[in-house]
């Protein structure tokens, strides 16, 4: 699990089976301070997350797991909101 910030949104015309209807958003993995901490990814957004949220995601087998149906092709799920960070 790890931190991160939703800077944008993808849009796809086509999807894999499984995906169709889910939400793509850019994510910038975030420390625990706040600072970027790798590239931006995609992830498939389970929360309804916005613009400049804070969240936390989840990665690799737990990224697909976090779907429904399980096992889509996904690396990176958002899993969950943050409303503050203390660190």
């Amino acid at each position: 699990m790890y931190l991160g910030e939703v800077i944008g949104t993808v849009v796809a015309t086509k999807k894999v089976a499984g995906l169709e209807g889910a939400r793509l958003l850019v994510v910038q993995p975030l420390d625990h301070h706040k600072k970027p901490s790798g590239p931006p990814e995609v992830a498939v957004d389970r929360v309804s997350a916005s613009p400049k949220s804070l969240v936390y995601l989840v990665g690799s087998r737990e990224a697909a797991l976090a779907c429904d149906p399980w096992f889509v092709p996904v690396d990176s799920a958002i899993v969950g909101l943050i409303d503050e960070v203390d660190a």
